[in-house]
């Protein structure tokens, strides 16, 4: 049943996106950090966290789950630093998947050719 909830989470984001890139003038760009902004508004008042116990990996796969990881990194560390872990967490559970997108895109730029 996980892999159901998880296909139906992911299968409603993605739904919605494209909703909103159909309908509206909105770049991807402008929905990714939308959808970023939504994540972590939701984990604010602890409501993603009930998605990713609902949907497991599935909720934890989508753009919205890296703006809950945001600030759950954030609130974890201003739980144990105060205000000065607010930044300093930030930053905590999202390290890897920022650095790898970073090398990964670099060595990407070596084997294919830009479009003109």
């Amino acid at each position: 049943m996980i892999y159901f909830n998880a296909f139906i989470f992911c299968g409603i984001v993605c739904l919605i996106g494209q909703i909103i890139l159909d309908n509206t003038k909105l770049t991807p760009g402008h929905i990714t950090a939308m959808f970023v902004v939504l994540g972590a508004f939701l984990d604010i008042f602890g409501i993603y966290d009930k998605f990713v116990l609902w949907a497991g990996g599935g909720a934890c796969v989508p753009i919205t789950s890296f703006g809950h990881l945001l600030i759950h990194g954030a609130m974890a560390s201003a739980a144990d630093y105060g205000i000065m872990g607010l930044m300093m967490g930030i930053f905590d559970l999202t390290a890897s998947g920022i650095a790898s997108a970073i090398i990964f895109s670099f060595f990407f730029s070596f084997l294919f050719q830009p479009k003109d």
